[in-house]
């Protein structure tokens, strides 16, 4: 029933029995210090959803969201920044709105904001992969978000997605060409060639990502918006899969990963 959808596992801490709960929830990108906001929607139900009373009580929670795990603070947002962030979410998807509908209460808001996070528990290999994995999941999700949002201006949700799609491949390349690039020319010479490449296709990439980045926030509609994820998709998949076909063995063998 997830299927297809932008989802987290979160886990908090029950308010009468002090065991964990974990709720697959959905989830928007946030423009603010990698916050993620989840609604206590419960489908518009008249009652919170139980794990909205959990964090009341203890809002440490466990956010899992397909490639890494870590704690985070719940927040619950108020006021016009509640109000705000919810007109968001129904400019991406009215299904929130009609959940309001349904309903006398205000659905709450939460931010989710990281306190610790780290790469997968895996090979190391393995790990790339999963990071590579979770790139992948957020550039499908978009596009099928611009094309079920149809033509007309890119709502403001759209532009975050991007945006923050973005920031997290700069900041995967950059943690690359700042730490395991370096490692694999000192203590692999023999693999210069792949490693200038796939430096190459950082600097190729990163100048598509400035690309994507200024032609959204200069309002771009869905159809150009399209078009320039199309265009970064194939440049980025196409090197993902060279990454990995040339360096994912050796990690493993080595047992040593990307900084």
């Amino acid at each position: 029933m997830f299927e297809g959808g932008r989802l987290l596992l979160l886990t908090t801490t029950g308010a009468r029995t002090g065991l964990p709960r974990t709720t697959p929830v959905g989830y928007l990108p946030d423009d603010e210090a990698g916050r993620r906001l989840v609604i206590a929607s419960a489908a518009g139900a008249p009652a919170h959803p139980a794990w909205y009373h959990n964090i009341l009580a203890d809002p440490r929670v466990t956010v899992e969201d397909g490639v890494f795990t870590y704690s985070a603070n719940a927040v619950v947002t108020e006021g016009e920044e509640r109000d705000r962030l919810f007109a968001r979410a129904v400019e991406s998807d009215p299904g929130w709105g009609e959940y309001q509908a349904k309903t006398a209460r205000t659905l709450p808001v939460i931010a989710l904001e990281p306190i610790d996070g780290g790469p997968p528990d895996l090979p190391p290999g393995d790990a790339l992969k999963a990071v590579h994995d979770g790139i992948r999941r957020e550039l499908g999700l978009i596009r099928a978000e611009i094309t079920a949002a149809g033509p007309g201006a890119l709502g403001a949700q759209l532009r975050i997605n991007c945006l923050t799609m973005c920031q997290g491949v700069h900041h995967h390349h950059t943690a690359e060409d700042g730490g395991l690039f370096p490692a694999l020319r000192a203590g692999h010479p023999e693999l210069a060639p792949v490693v200038d490449r796939l430096s190459g296709e950082h600097e190729k990439v990163e100048r598509l990502l400035k690309e994507l980045q200024k032609h959204v926030s200069d309002g771009a509609d869905t159809v150009s918006a399209l078009g320039e994820v199309e265009r970064l998709t194939a440049e980025l998949e196409a090197h993902l899969d060279y990454e990995e076909e040339q360096l994912v063995p050796l990690l493993n063998a080595l047992g040593t990963g990307p900084a």
